[in-house]
């Protein structure tokens, strides 16, 4: 086993040997921190946690963070973390990693896969993997606080490293903030960065101003029934009908009431109903979200899946106290990349990491982050850009290429895999980041 970690690390080293141009510094010192940050990685990945779950995690990175020096703030929304360095005059640079993992079974074979599982509310059991890369971002994260502590005397302004609980809900950012964040000794930041895994291969980055991710809505619909036998569903109300009749119907509204030139979605992705086949249940309950770049395509989904379910309701002649009931998760607006932010890390990466290939012009996806909720509600002109960085086997990714496919895997695979390489180099991403933006 320590054959093979040794092995990865010689690999990542030969791999960032090539990529780094100035700031020499920094590759110095994450290449001597780099065992034990794949040792920090591959913990992480064998203990995921659900959202507002995060214990150990959370622990993980309060740990660090005090040993480093930082001011640390722990029970953040739950289990949320900031660790804030005060060092002199200047700029507030927020640096933000999630925590939570997602409920599947990991596949990728990894001799440091997650075996984890954890009980949910209902009492079902279920897998547990880190299937979007969160455990190399708590990683990074704590990667980037070593470095800057190392170079404190080149850089002045108040640095804050929040873990944040439970993205993949989109509520985490909220509930921290909710939380008093800034009343706890949290300053309020004058940027924030983040960066998320995506499959490129190890060596790209994207980073691009403008709209980059959707906007997103939750909700859960139940179907109140009135259960029966599964021979006579006549003298029942199958609130199984009901919700895959609605499923099929609110495809109706993206299909022919919204712009086919305005990107949104409506997913229903999980059917919840019944125990066994001859027993018609009371209750069937979706659970939907939905994605969208403008209000007005949102409200249009929203309203338009309660008349769905209503119309539904009055098909099957229910009596009013059973009609659908609506449980409203979590929502965030889309993530708007700062064009001046943006601008300067770029040019900042350009020169300092030469060879880190910069991917330009790709489109805004479907897919949604409430990582500027973190500042988006708290001031009046938020400054603040998502990154995305390449974590997959360049080997893996240039054959997956070669076959026309775009990745090898996408995030929410149970094959995704974080190539080891990519540890140290998003740390030295990071730090050569937040070095630009304290300029």
């Amino acid at each position: 086993m320590r054959k093979y970690t040794w092995l990865f690390i010689i690999t990542a080293f030969l791999l960032c040997h090539d990529l780094y141009g100035q700031y020499p510094l920094v590759k110095q010192l994450v290449d001597a921190d780099s065992l034990r940050l794949v040792e920090i990685y591959k913990d992480i990945h064998q203990h995921p946690e659900l959202g507002f779950t995060e214990k150990r995690t959370s622990a993980i990175v309060a740990k660090e963070l005090q040993a480093l020096g930082y001011d640390v703030v722990t029970g953040l929304g739950k289990t949320g973390v900031a660790g804030v360095l005060h060092n002199g005059d200047g700029p507030v640079v927020m640096y933000r990693a999630d925590m939570d993992a997602l409920p599947m079974k990991e596949t990728t074979g990894l001799p440091y896969a997650s075996t984890e599982t954890t009980k949910k509310v209902d009492g079902t059991v279920v897998p547990l993997m880190h299937a979007c890369g969160h455990d190399a971002h708590v990683t990074w994260l704590l990667g980037v606080a070593k470095v800057m502590v190392n170079m404190k005397n080149i850089w002045k302004g108040t640095l804050v490293f929040v873990a944040q609980p439970a993205e993949e809900y989109i509520q985490g950012a909220n509930a921290m903030v909710k939380d008093n964040m800034y009343a706890k000794g949290v300053p309020l930041p004058d940027y924030l960065f983040g960066m998320h895994t995506t499959p490129y291969a190890v060596g790209y980055v994207e980073n691009i101003a403008g709209n980059r991710m959707a906007g997103s809505t939750g909700m859960e619909v139940i179907f109140n029934g009135i259960g029966g036998h599964g021979s006579a569903p006549h003298l029942a109300k199958d609130p199984v009908i009901m919700a895959a009749t609605a499923i099929l119907e609110y495809q109706a509204i993206v299909n022919r009431s919204i712009s086919a030139l305005n990107p949104h979605v409506i997913t229903v992705g999980s059917v919840e109903a019944g125990t066994v086949a001859n027993i018609i249940p009371t209750t069937a309950t979706l659970k939907i979200t939905t994605r969208w770049y403008n209000d007005a395509d949102r409200d249009l989904m929203v309203n338009g899946i309660n008349r769905v379910d209503s119309s539904i309701a009055f098909a099957n002649n229910l009596p009013p106290d059973l009609y659908p009931t609506v449980k409203m998760g979590g929502s965030v607006y889309p993530v708007k990349n700062d064009t001046a932010m943006v601008d300067k890390i770029n040019a900042g990466l350009k020169k300092n990491l030469p060879n880190i290939k910069q991917i330009t012009g790709t489109p805004p996806t479907m897919g949604a982050e409430d990582f500027p909720l973190l500042v988006i509600n708290s001031k009046k002109n938020p400054v603040y850009d998502f990154m995305f960085v390449g974590i997959g086997n360049p080997e893996v990714c240039a054959k997956h290429s070669k076959s026309g496919k775009a990745y090898p895997y996408n995030n929410h695979n149970p094959n995704f895999a974080v190539d080891l390489s990519a540890i140290p180099l998003g740390a030295i991403i990071g730090s050569n980041v937040l070095l630009e933006l304290f300029k």
